[in-house]
């Protein structure tokens, strides 16, 4: 990387500024006991994400759809792989019942890859999508999509149903795309990226990881590719190791290296750029519809 990361020489030892605190306030707790009442399915809470209690008391929360089973492998995801289950079609009302018991504002969508199905889940993601505007009119929606294999008719389906915002993540530099996502391209996901917004969708997002040993130069020209894309909003997070069978952590990316790319990128006139280790795709989403 630079001089502004700490190289990890062996075994991995996590840097002061990546130390959580427990969530906490009447508004988490609250939540909280919700989810675990009704056993509610929320990523923030099966992926234990750092920003859980700061995204919930702001009233934002993520859910993930079509299973917990996705069809491709790749080397920093902690999704299980496999075969995936037959498609629930009562999940969009379930999803919408769920968002409706929790009074979320601002409601973030993502799924798992679906190659296995014609349609790639474009159908369920539509109708979870009406389904929580007919449930919760005044909540906002965030869908983080797959690539759909750049299957555009697929793509039109999200488009059609007029999400606020629509990310799908680039995840690293072009280099490493195929050790870390190794069914998916880099410029399958540029195009995605660009299609949606000459399409006339009005904000799209996108998100990496670093610390998987890419180079500063390499993270720029991410950045450059993303803009080229006329993707509005951009998210940089540390990537962690989810177990030991994952890609490992080459380095710990500093908080002011992240505050460089944070500059580096509203220099190149992104409307949003958050850039910090604990950063995550859907970290301040809320503050994405400004």
């Amino acid at each position: 990387m630079s001089n502004e990361s700490v190289i990890i020489p062996g075994r991995e030892k996590k840097p002061k500024w990546l130390r959580v605190k427990l969530p906490i306030g009447k508004k988490y707790t609250e939540l909280r006991a919700v989810v675990d009442k009704y056993k509610l399915n929320t990523i923030c809470t099966s992926g234990s994400c750092p920003n859980m209690g700061e995204c919930w008391t702001e009233g934002t929360a993520t859910f993930m759809i079509l299973g917990n089973i996705c069809t491709r492998s790749c080397g920093f995801c902690g999704v299980l792989t496999g075969r995936p289950e037959t498609v629930d079609w009562e999940e969009p009302e379930k999803v919408a019942r769920s968002i409706k018991l929790m009074k979320i504002k601002h409601a973030v969508i993502t799924s798992v890859d679906r190659d296995d199905i014609k349609d790639g889940g474009s159908i369920i993601w539509a109708e979870t999508i009406q389904a929580i505007r007919r449930t919760n009119p005044s909540t906002t929606l965030e869908t983080l999509i797959p690539d759909f294999q750049g299957n555009e008719t697929n793509i039109d389906r999200i488009l059609a149903v007029k999400p606020e915002i629509i990310s799908h993540n680039l995840e690293t530099v072009r280099r490493l795309t195929r050790e870390v996502r190794i069914q998916a391209k880099y410029d399958r996901s540029l195009a995605v990226l660009k299609y949606m917004k000459e399409q006339g969708q009005p904000r799209t997002k996108s998100g990496i990881m670093l610390g998987l040993g890419e180079t500063e130069a390499e993270v720029i020209e991410t950045l450059n590719d993303l803009k080229n894309a006329k993707v509005d909003v951009v998210t940089i997070g540390q990537y962690l190791q989810p177990s030991k069978k994952h890609l490992p952590v080459v380095e710990f990316i500093t908080p002011e290296q992240f505050k460089k790319y944070e500059i580096i990128g509203k220099e190149l006139g992104f409307r949003h750029v958050e850039s910090g280790a604990l950063v995550r795709s859907s970290y301040k989403a809320h503050k994405h519809l400004a």
